[in-house]
């Protein structure tokens, strides 16, 4: 198990290839008990929690543009535990933003809920990879993507034209890996689009859309990585 890619630099990512290995994570075997007493802490705190399936990783490097990774379907108790000491050797967590780009160059991003792990926090619409977002043993980061960001949101990208590739950054908090997804609408009508939809669902996961319109328009509550990729995007990377 490795864990082998710069840190803290955008990376361009033309292939992501993470396959799901149906065996245990080395973390939630070892650690059964832990992840059931923290388990019983974090429930106590948020009844909302739900106990369902995530992945975690237990390799990644990153070799000639490419993300090469293992990783294994956990519950979610398992990586709260993780996400509480990061530290932990031979496990780490990935993720992929959609960078919503409006027809008038601004970002949208959303703000999480107040009964979410990430209460009052602003990225773009995201979730962890779940088994259902991998196809013959490949992670399939642009279907995690559109399918979490409708979720959230109700805007569906499945026809919105994408970046030409993936970019990664990693951290120690984890590797997110992005892509723009440009929609023509301009960012007010898409906020608007969003704010109709949480208002019309029993539970909502987002408190509502924040538009970021420049690369100093940080809002409260900006998770850290978010700060390099809106800064990447004005700066007309790609």
């Amino acid at each position: 198990m490795s864990f082998d890619l710069p840190r803290n630099t955008i990376l361009p990512v033309d292939f992501v290839e993470v396959r799901l290995d149906p065996g245990p994570h080395p973390f939630e075997r070892d650690n059964r008990q832990a992840i059931a007493e923290n388990w019983s802490r974090e429930i106590a705190a948020n009844p909302a929690l739900f106990d369902g399936t995530v992945v975690l990783l237990s390799a990644l490097s990153y070799r000639d543009s490419r993300l090469v990774g293992r990783c294994h379907a956990v519950r979610y108790s398992t990586f709260m535990l993780w996400r509480s000491n990061r530290q932990v050797a031979g496990a780490e967590h990935a993720y992929a933003h959609a960078v919503l780009v409006a027809g008038d160059n601004a970002l949208v991003a959303i703000r999480m809920a107040p009964h979410t792990v990430n209460a009052g926090r602003v990225y773009f619409a995201a979730g962890s990879f779940e088994p259902v977002d991998f196809r013959d043993g490949l992670v399939d980061v642009d279907f995690n993507m559109v399918r979490e960001v409708g979720e959230e949101t109700g805007i569906d990208l499945s026809g919105a034209a994408r970046g030409q590739r993936y970019h990664a950054l990693s951290t120690p908090s984890g590797t997110v890996i992005f892509r723009r997804y440009r929609i023509v609408e301009p960012a007010d009508e898409i906020a608007r689009r969003i704010s109709a939809f949480v208002a019309a669902e029993a539970e909502p996961e987002i408190e509502g859309p924040v538009i970021i319109r420049h690369a100093a328009d940080l809002p409260e509550g900006l998770m850290g990585h978010m700060k390099p990729l809106i800064e990447w995007h004005f700066a007309g990377k790609d």
